[in-house]
């Protein structure tokens, strides 16, 4: 019995036994009281069996056959396995000409224990969050393997950052892989629109946090940082911006929906325009990028914008930094070839003995050099090669070796060699003697 059969039976039971009027039972069962008078009627004629769903053990009239889950099951372990309940359904109705819903086979499969593996897990219930009231508080960035070019071109990855208030997409660049170059164009594009945010959004990839955080330097804790930073989050430390992780691709929702747009709308403008390379990608993207936001971007909350004010020293900021040690002849080694610093004038700099220098990599390959807060360029330096003396014998005089019957052939461990000859000769020297 059904809890709501069950408290039905409790207030007609009362009421039978007139400790309950037919108002008052009324409001209990939330009934009007001309129900409750057929009730009690009907409890007088048949009994409790009244109260029972005449439904009930009637087996519904458009419900599935035996026959036809058997029909089912059976094929969904021989001819239609692994197929998908939406496939099934399409199937059962293509060759055996049964309509069956995808929800139905689902539910027949389940009851007979067969799992199916375009089963989808139960979206996860997550708290939505709002927009940032203003322009440039926080980006969203990533990349986004495919095959963009489809069979045009190899593929490739697009790097991206989109504004989390407006949706603009801040910065797009194609690269072949994943990696920290990529997102360096970004950035610099960002900073050159004056559209670099205050925060960034960004998974836990380790171009953007560095798996050895704890692991500082004697200076770097001296400096008073607390943990290890990576190419990319040093750029953004002197930028003045920070970086936010996201533990899960919901949290980064924006830009998500970005690629998913962009694997549509991008694609087919790129094929329309015959694109097949690399740097015919990154030259499209900037037109494509204006003509999007065009489209897509909506209004921010607050009309006033709060992106970072850009440096001036910009180039020095977005590049791969590394740290070297000056040598004792004022010269630096990068990247297997030795450097000496050379300042505007083209004057040689004196550099003091494992004083620190930071070596600079831009965008473009070049390389520039920061000492003592100067700006350097860097010169190879080759050492001399050491030249051969003049008088040198071109065929020198070959080793002389000594004769077979050499007393030093007979040396063995500075002891001479017995042998029968030897013997014999002592014999003979013995018998002159006598």
């Amino acid at each position: 019995m059904k809890p709501k059969e069950a408290r039905r039976v409790n207030v007609v039971e009362q009421l039978m036994q007139g400790t309950i009027t037919v108002s008052q039972a009324a409001k209990l069962l939330c009934l009007s009281e001309r129900q409750v008078k057929r009730i009690k009627k009907g409890v007088k004629e048949q009994g409790l069996s009244y109260l029972a769903h005449k439904n009930r053990g009637r087996k519904p009239k458009h419900a599935i056959s035996d026959q036809t889950r058997k029909k089912v099951v059976e094929l969904a372990l021989s001819d239609y396995k692994n197929t998908s309940c939406t496939h099934m359904a399409e199937l059962l109705e293509l060759h055996q000409h049964l309509f069956i819903s995808p929800r139905s086979i689902r539910r027949i499969l389940k009851q007979a224990g067969i799992s199916t593996i375009h089963s989808h897990k139960a979206a996860r219930c997550r708290r939505s969050r709002n927009r940032m009231p203003r322009e440039g508080m926080l980006a969203q960035i990533d990349a986004s393997p495919f095959n963009w070019l489809e069979e045009r071109g190899p593929k490739l990855n697009l790097h991206g950052a989109v504004d989390d208030a407006t949706g603009k997409i801040l910065g797009l660049r194609f690269e072949p892989e994943e990696c920290l170059a990529g997102y360096m164009y970004v950035l610099w594009q960002m900073a050159k629109n004056g559209t670099l945010a205050r925060q960034f959004y960004s998974d836990r990839h380790t171009i953007f946090f560095s798996p050895k955080k704890d692991m500082l330097t004697i200076e770097e804790e001296l400096a008073g940082m607390t943990e290890a930073l990576t190419q990319f989050g040093r750029m953004l430390e002197e930028l003045g911006a920070t970086q936010i992780p996201v533990y899960s691709p919901q949290a980064k929702g924006r830009i998500e929906r970005l690629w998913g747009t962009l694997q549509h709308r991008l694609i087919t403008e790129m094929r329309i325009a015959n694109i097949s390379t690399l740097k015919e990608a990154n030259d499209f993207l900037p037109g494509f990028i204006e003509r999007f936001n065009k489209r897509f971007a909506v209004e921010a909350a607050e009309l006033e914008p709060d992106y970072l004010p850009i440096p001036k020293n910009l180039d020095s900021i977005i590049c791969i930094k590394e740290k070297r040690k000056a040598s004792n002849g004022s010269t630096i080694s990068y990247g297997g070839q030795t450097y000496r610093l050379l300042g505007k004038d083209g004057a040689v700099a004196l550099l003091r003995p494992r004083s620190t220098v930071h070596v600079l990599k831009h965008l473009d390959g070049s390389l520039s050099a920061l000492y003592e807060g100067n700006r350097f360029s860097l010169q190879a330096f080759t050492k001399p090669i050491p030249i051969e003396p003049s008088n040198a014998c071109e065929n020198p005089k070959p080793r002389p070796k000594p004769a077979a019957n050499h007393p030093w052939r007979k040396m063995r461990n500075s002891k001479p060699i017995k042998t029968e000859t030897n013997l014999y000769v002592k014999e003979q020297l013995l018998q002159e003697n006598a």
